[in-house]
């Protein structure tokens, strides 16, 4: 990838014309129909370039992507949402279209990332959404820079602790949504593509496969065709993200609207109830099975999710 990237569009990306396998009744059928989707980039104080997607127009929504995901799975969410907001998704480093870089491989780096990228792009105060590991980058930037600059925060199925220490009560390990006692072995399991329910009690790689949601699939082929990510980079981030354990910044540190999104189908359904239950005032959404309700629901069903987020950020 040639660096910096300045406001290209996906076809000029790609330097030919995107086809998606479904065409879905109000939503672009190729690529170069959502005319206004650009992406660019910024340097970070530590000299990594972070590419962003962005478009539409009014209040600014920024969205921090989980582990492995990138700009183009949020194509169908952004082409509804950039209807009402300026919308932002963020490359975090090694992902996406951002630099590959073997240094600042932490959640407490990314957190300063997003700050870097808010100043960027000149942001004083902004709607943020973190799904998944993105969740934990903002919790981590929350803990570090408190909630200033953050308007209101969107989490999206992420537990509290992905690692559960020996000494931990069940009802511990519940409320922080622990699924592994090891990290590097979970790691392994993740990179490698398989999963060993005795080593990490989740099924969030069966959910990833399925692909019965023609947003979902459309998105994925998408990504296929823009990303070129590499395990060896991608799987740096991993063991800080394992290790981290949340639940005194949810506890004591979020002071602004929040909304927890997550689904029937979610292994850590009882931390997100959990979260719920010590973010004052905060909305929880449990998407149904049939609403396509586990860890990729925003991406699934992104005409109820963005119409959910939409009923949030303009009622905070």
């Amino acid at each position: 990838m040639n660096y910096p990237l300045q406001a290209l569009s996906l076809r000029d990306l790609l330097g030919e014309e995107f086809q998606f396998p479904h065409e879905i009744a109000g939503q672009p059928s190729k690529a170069s129909d959502f005319a206004g989707l650009t992406v660019s980039s910024f340097v970070t104080t530590d000299n990594v370039n972070l590419a962003y997607w962005e478009a539409g127009s009014g209040k600014p929504l920024v969205f921090i992507p989980g582990w492995s995901a990138n700009g183009a799975m949020y194509f169908h969410l952004m082409q509804l949402l950039s209807q009402h907001y300026r919308v932002y998704v963020l490359d975090v480093r090694n992902q996406g279209l951002s630099e590959k870089a073997a240094f600042g491989n932490r959640i407490a780096r990314y957190a300063m990332d997003v700050k870097e990228f808010a100043e960027h792009l000149d942001l004083t105060e902004a709607d943020y959404c973190g799904w998944s590991m993105g969740a934990s980058v903002m919790w981590a930037y929350i803990d570090l820079f408190g909630t200033r600059g953050v308007r209101t925060l969107t989490i999206i199925d992420q537990a509290p602790s992905i690692y559960c220490h020996a000494d931990w009560t069940e009802q511990e390990r519940l409320d922080a949504g622990a699924f592994t006692t090891s990290p590097e072995r979970m790691i392994a399991s993740y990179t490698g593509g398989t999963t060993n329910m005795l080593i990490s009690q989740t099924r969030v790689l069966e959910r990833a496969v399925d692909v019965s949601s023609p947003y979902f699939h459309n998105v994925l082929s998408l990504v296929q065709a823009v990303v070129r990510d590499d395990m060896a980079f991608t799987g740096q981030v991993l063991f800080d993200h394992t290790t981290n354990d949340w639940r005194d910044v949810i506890s004591t540190k979020i002071d602004v609207p929040t909304a927890i999104f997550t689904g029937e189908y979610s292994d850590w359904l009882h931390s997100q109830h959990w979260m719920n239950s010590v973010i004052e005032g905060s909305q929880l959404h449990v998407y149904t099975k049939a609403e396509n309700g586990d860890h990729f629901l925003a991406f699934k069903n992104p005409e109820k999710f963005a119409a959910d987020l939409r009923g949030f950020l303009d009622n905070a």
